[in-house]
């Protein structure tokens, strides 16, 4: 599977979730998504930094991002599992299993790469806002998980996921909750002001994606995304009427 970070974020920032997905058995995959992030060294010293930091203010530039990361992970893709792949361990990716998932705007570009490539199976995105609209059925599954902050594009879109789909709320967490650095940042001192602390917020990411992963790419049955549970009460299931969400 394939991680994509927020913008301007290195694919270090899910490393956690990464290690905890490779702990179950699964190749994980972070990208680096060139001239986005604040710097990327090629391995003959080659520094690359944000070129498109640039136009962040423009108003179609979340789209435009999105676009060009549904363009980045198909090449990934292609990278890994094509007839001359780019990694001595390539024989351990099964294709017929690829997923996705994705913090922030590389959450919001999962749902696109799933539509330009239909290797992708399955996608999550995590806590990312959906600037371009999905505007076909997808009709894979797809795990929307995120803080509290009454995102509209999620609503806006929630008709478009055709398939197995699951929306849900993690009280007390922010928008960095869902990548290394909150729980970092505690452990120097730093306080962004969540509700979760200590490694909580990251035991309640793995936990979910591991099962929406184990149960659309394995065929394990996953009570735990059914319905609430009393383990994990900061986790709220919800839907475009909900009010609680």
């Amino acid at each position: 599977m394939v991680l994509s970070p927020g913008f301007t974020w290195p694919r270090s920032s899910l490393t956690g979730l990464a290690e905890d997905l490779a702990s179950r058995g699964y190749v994980v995959a972070g990208i680096d998504h060139i001239y986005e992030n604040f710097a990327t060294t090629f391995p003959d010293g080659r520094v690359a930094t944000c070129a498109a930091c640039k136009n962040i203010n423009d108003d179609d530039f979340g789209q435009r991002v999105i676009r060009s990361r549904a363009i980045d992970i198909p090449f990934v893709l292609d990278q890994l599992t094509g007839p001359r792949p780019k990694w001595k361990g390539s024989a351990l990716i099964n294709p017929a299993r690829v997923s996705m998932a994705g913090q922030s705007i590389g959450g919001a570009a999962t749902p696109e790469t799933m539509l330009k490539d239909f290797r992708v199976r399955a996608g999550i995105n995590l806590d990312g806002s959906l600037f371009l609209p999905i505007e076909s059925g997808l009709t894979r599954p797809f795990l929307l998980m995120g803080a509290p902050s009454g995102d509209n594009t999620w609503k806006r879109d929630w008709e478009h996921l055709t398939g197995w789909k699951r929306w849900l709320v993690v009280k007390g967490a922010l928008h960095p909750s869902f990548t290394d650095y909150d729980m970092l940042l505690q452990q120097l001192g730093a306080d962004l002001g969540g509700g979760l602390k200590r490694t909580r917020l990251m035991d309640i990411t793995r936990k979910y994606v591991a099962a929406f992963f184990d149960l659309h790419l394995r065929g394990k049955p996953q009570p735990l995304l059914d319905k609430p549970s009393p383990h994990y009460p900061e986790v709220h299931f919800c839907a475009p009427s909900a009010t609680n969400c």
